[in-house]
């Protein structure tokens, strides 16, 4: 079987790469400006925003209500809208008698004015928190999240081989896996990873995620009927350039002035969400706090336009079938359908790459019809001994431990015999840092013996000594220990 490989792996072995660590991060702002979707248009006038204005206006006196602004660049800020749209906004706040004019706010000739709440600008804030304690950037309408969500697609970012390939660099691949996953990944439709425990599929589903470079607009918050769903998540969303303002500096760096920009999308790489056993119906619902009295998006909300991975299919709190069934529609129809607790319902196109990872047999927690549903099933299986010696050698060559060519045998027929466990990928990372990590407590230069590694490998199988096989004992003493002859096609000797 044919492998890529890179010689100067950057993580060897199972190392899980982030989602960062796919796409070069030193790009350029010129860079980052052609791989930028196309941008939301912004909106000239209140009308254009697209929400009621009594919803604005009940956003402004809150923000004043609650943070005490006063200026309209302020509130500008606070709610991410552009200058001209609040100077309408106050002008209208103004006209209800809501605010008075407290003068300039200094002496300076570029001074603002300075606003502040008269009482009935207070009880209207008062109010308006009574409703919805939401104070933050204004929402954008479901409409214009739809026109956005097309004009940023998964399925226009092609993924080459060669793309796949550099994403994967450091992992050692069978070149049938870089082939089937590929197709997939650009189909924006299901996949499905299985096989043993400990062979990379949590590993190379965030590999997929993050071999996404374009940028996508995500908005703060959502307004649908009047109520906020809170969309873009600090945790979980990667903003570019500055995170706290990051359509400033891209607007710096392509020289445009901020008003261009609508500032209530934020521009992020293509989300990767990961959950995994703590997954529940319940996440995929919107989310309302009766305190607060708002939503926030479920999950695989926030993952649209990149990649959603639930890992460990089947260990859920939750029936498989369960889980499984709430994502029929979404992946046959390519659009989920969101309830309020008014009782609306609301559709939402669901443009996301959607991948499982299972320890488990497929057909164990999956009905056929289901399986059906799903065209890309992709098996990892355990190394071979051309793999494992490989992953031994690069980690070796990572932390600059001295590397002897019979350690990968050792410990694979040690495992297999002694402590009756398959060969996996993870091994030879986890014996080589318990070797390391042992080494530097006891103040030794790094290297791997006899006794460091049955040490790890007992740290590994968490066997007493009655539920071992009959392979080579652990060591006791002193001298050298020599295993059985056949391995790998002869003997191996190991001394301390």
């Amino acid at each position: 079987m044919d492998f890529f490989r890179k010689s100067q792996p950057k993580q060897a072995g199972t190392e899980t790469m982030t989602p960062e660590d796919a796409p070069p991060e030193d790009t350029t702002p010129e860079q980052t400006q052609s791989l930028m979707c196309k941008r939301p248009p912004p909106p000239r006038s209140i009308k254009a925003t697209g929400i009621a204005l009594n919803n604005l206006i009940s956003l402004v006196v809150k923000t004043m209500y609650v943070r005490g602004l006063e200026t309209t660049s302020q509130l500008a800020e606070a709610l991410k809208l552009n200058t001209a749209i609040l100077n309408n906004l106050m002008d209208e706040i103004k006209d209800r008698s809501l605010i008075e004019n407290l003068g300039l706010a200094g002496e300076s000739q570029h001074s603002e004015f300075r606003f502040n709440l008269l009482s009935k600008g207070r009880e209207w804030a008062i109010e308006a928190m009574s409703l919805s304690q939401y104070i933050g950037p204004a929402p954008v309408t479901l409409e214009d999240y739809y026109a956005q969500i097309e004009r940023q697609r998964i399925r226009l970012e092609a993924i080459d081989r060669n793309s796949l390939i550099e994403a994967l660099a450091g992992l050692v691949v069978p070149d049938r896996l870089v082939r089937r996953i590929g197709p997939a990944i650009n189909s924006e439709r299901s996949l499905l990873l299985y096989g043993p425990p400990g062979n990379g599929k949590t590993t190379i589903a965030e590999v997929i995620g993050g071999i996404f470079r374009q940028i996508i607009h995500i908005p703060y918050c959502l307004d649908v009927d009047g109520t906020i769903i809170k969309l873009f998540d600090t945790t979980l969303h990667k903003p570019v350039d500055d995170v706290s303002h990051p359509e400033q500096t891209l607007a710096k760096s392509a020289s445009l002035r901020i008003d261009t920009i609508d500032r209530r999308w934020v521009a992020c790489k293509r989300p990767v969400i990961l959950t995994g056993g703590e997954l529940t119906l319940e996440m995929l619902d919107l989310s309302f706090n009766p305190y607060s009295r708002y939503y926030e998006a479920p999950l695989h909300l926030k993952a649209i336009g990149g990649t959603f991975i639930v890992d460990d299919l089947g260990r859920q709190l939750v029936r498989p079938e369960d889980l499984l069934n709430r994502w029929i529609t979404p992946m046959e129809k390519r659009v989920d359908f969101l309830t309020l607790n008014t009782g609306k319902t609301f559709s939402i196109p669901f443009d996301e790459l959607l991948v499982f990872s299972t320890n488990l047999m497929p057909e164990d927690i999956m009905d056929p019809a289901f399986l059906r549903r799903i065209p890309y099933k992709v098996e990892l299986n355990a190394p071979t001994m051309d793999d494992y010696r490989e992953l031994f050698q690069n980690l070796c060559t990572q932390y600059d431990l001295p590397y002897d060519q019979a350690v990968p045998d050792l410990v694979a027929h040690e495992l297999q015999a002694t402590f009756d466990q398959p060969l996996s990928y993870f091994q030879p990372k986890f014996v080589v840092e318990q070797c390391i990590a042992a080494c530097k407590y006891m103040d030794m230069p790094l290297h791997m013996d006899r006794d460091l590694l049955f040490d790890a490998m007992e740290n590994l199988s968490a066997k007493s000594e009655s539920q071992r096989g009959n392979g080579s004992a652990p060591p006791n003493g002193g001298g050298a220990m020599t295993a059985a002859k056949g391995i790998g096609g002869g003997g191996y000797n190991i001394s301390k």
